[in-house]
């Protein structure tokens, strides 16, 4: 039998740790951002509600194309500068990216089911979750940008920044346990992740069940990304947002 060569061995063997490793992590986000951004200026300014960077741009510069462009260009150098430093200490692999979206796309088809058999479990099927009411359907490419802008920004900001900020403020601060600190951080930063869509001019009406569904939903992304880190949980995020609005049309 032909030997498997050591490199292709070790591959396979740190692929769940090499796939989280910043660099390689900051890459595979990169298509997510670049999309975004050119969807904002296809729709007009559509944007994800915690997008607060591109909202604070158009507050400045409203419909001057000029500042927006100025903005990205300057995010594509800090972009550049931080693949310098992270060179420095890591390894790029590229290799891997096919698989990680392999398997972003599997997370992202069991999201709905794990949330559905969580609610089961806890008794908490019976709350209903109705899709909001609208007029009029928004377009696919609303559809695609919004799901495109979850996936990056509500990672960012609820998972690498909330729940990342409330863990090292409860373990390392605080001193409380690992796992009661992860268990606190991961339901906090749900909560909010989950009222957050309540609230604004974007907002959805407050229903208990959709709230309930969104916070369980807060939890699989959180640990997604406790476990497979940003990368996988910003993609498996966008994916199911795209499953769920464009080919479920919720």
């Amino acid at each position: 039998m032909r030997a498997t060569p050591a490199r292709a061995r070790v591959n396979r063997a740190t692929y769940f740790a090499q796939s989280r490793e910043p660099l390689t992590a900051l890459v595979a986000v990169l298509p997510l951002f670049v999309a975004y951004q050119i969807g904002i200026l296809l729709t007009g300014g559509v944007r994800n509600g915690v997008d607060f960077v591109s909202t604070a741009l158009f507050a400045v510069f409203g419909d001057n194309i000029s500042g927006y462009l100025g903005f990205n260009a300057a995010v594509l150098v800090a972009f550049l500068v931080a693949v310098a430093v992270l060179r420095k200490n890591g390894e790029l692999h590229p290799r891997l990216f096919p698989m990680m979206l392999l398997e972003s796309t599997l997370y992202a088809l069991l999201v709905g089911v794990v949330i559905n058999v969580i609610m089961n479990a806890t008794g908490l099927s019976a709350l209903s979750v109705p899709m909001a009411a609208a007029e009029a359907k928004p377009g696919l490419i609303y559809k695609l940008v919004m799901s495109v802008g979850a996936g990056l920004y509500e990672e960012l900001v609820f998972r690498l920044i909330l729940l990342g900020g409330l863990f090292a403020i409860l373990n390392r601060m605080l001193g409380v346990q690992r796992i009661l600190a992860a268990v606190v951080a991961v339901v906090v930063s749900s909560l909010i992740f989950s009222g957050i869509h309540h609230v604004g001019s974007m907002g959805e009406a407050f229903t208990m069940g959709a709230f309930t569904f969104r916070f369980f939903a807060g939890v699989v992304f959180a640990v997604i990304f406790q476990t497979r880190g940003f990368a996988i949980a910003a993609w498996t995020h966008a994916l199911y947002d795209i499953w769920v609005m464009v080919f479920l049309g919720k």
